[in-house]
């Protein structure tokens, strides 16, 4: 077929810096400086909230739902219906806490 990695594998060389660039006993950098503060790396806008936690909650209340199917046919819950269950309200609850924003870290996009 035509794959890359049908071939013979050939090592990839890696080409050595010259020997004046880098003194080797150099000092190390003082860290004893602030750093500036960074900007958090994800910023939950209201609309991504909004849509990954009603997303969550609708996909735990269907995990529940299904796990709930065969005892309202009157089949006794055995344990695998009932971790089932555990894990629906766990990502129900999750999709909760994402829209509640309980830290308030979260901001609203204008």
């Amino acid at each position: 077929m035509g794959s890359s990695l049908s071939g013979p594998f050939e090592p990839l060389k890696v080409a050595e810096p010259p020997e004046g660039s880098v003194p080797a006993n150099s000092a190390p950098q003082d860290t004893s400086e602030e750093r500036p503060a960074q900007a958090p790396i994800f910023n939950n806008c209201w609309s991504c909230r909004l849509l990954s936690g009603s997303g969550l909650i609708g996909a735990g209340t269907y995990v529940y739902l299904v796990a709930r199917r065969p005892m309202k046919l009157g089949y006794a819950p055995g344990p695998g219906a009932i971790a089932q269950m555990v894990i629906g309200i766990s990502i129900a609850c999750w999709g909760v806490v994402i829209l509640a924003d309980p830290k308030g870290k979260a901001y609203r996009v204008v």
